[in-house]
């Protein structure tokens, strides 16, 4: 970003995509498989991400943690609020957890999209360029909901005792409970979703950043 303009061009899109996003994970959080909320915040994210790149996404994805934090505190989304007010551990954790994760997933996907952006733009015009773009937009779609909830387990595992005594049935396991009836569905459907829409989160990247993506 060399000049004020393209500071400025920068700053409004990512309050745009951030006001989207906000939008999106409110909407979703009333949508529920299993004890956790689904959403397709992670699309509007992506998309922002190859844009304005890895910041812009990091930015989005800070976002929608922070709402997620939120939905937390107030209730509305229990399964968090349950965490939180677990004890000290859970309420110094549980933030970490709901902001890391939204935002590694934001900035690794725009940093995939960039690094597959950037192997484009060395090939000469209509050597492959596109399909260089494509396909980094589909890793980049597939990477956002894999670091998301990966990284949640990894959190969530940390408070094993807290899920053990609230939400894993008898005779199971936190592990079985985290990725079969916590995040596994959630994970799928988010996942193939991100796939689905790839072919239209990079057309519409490139109509609202006029080709330059």
């Amino acid at each position: 970003m060399s000049t004020a303009r393209e500071k400025t061009l920068w700053l409004t899109r990512t309050a745009i995509f951030a006001a989207i996003v906000v939008v999106v994970q409110l909407v979703g959080g009333a949508v529920k498989i299993g004890p956790v909320s689904f959403s397709l915040v992670l699309v509007p994210i992506v998309i922002g991400g190859i844009i304005m790149g890895p910041a812009s996404g990091a930015v989005l994805g800070l976002v929608f943690g922070v709402i997620t934090l939120i939905n937390g505190l107030t209730g509305a989304d229990p399964f968090t609020f349950i965490l939180l007010t677990s004890g000290v551990k859970g309420a110094i954790i549980t933030p970490l957890i709901c902001l890391v994760k939204a935002t590694a997933a934001g900035y690794i996907a725009a940093l995939i999209y960039k690094l597959f952006k950037n192997a484009a733009n060395k090939k000469p015009a209509g050597h492959g360029r596109d399909g260089l773009k494509i396909a980094g937009t589909f890793m980049a779609a597939a990477a956002a909901p894999i670091v998301n909830t990966g990284l949640f387990i990894l959190g969530a595992l940390t408070l094993s005792d807290v899920l053990t005594a609230n939400f894993v049935a008898e005779g199971t396991t936190v592990i079985y409970f985290l990725i079969i009836g916590c995040a596994g569905v959630n994970f799928i459907v988010e996942f193939l979703v991100n796939l689905v829409l790839a072919p239209g989160i990079y057309q519409i990247a490139r109509a609202v950043s006029k080709g330059r993506v």
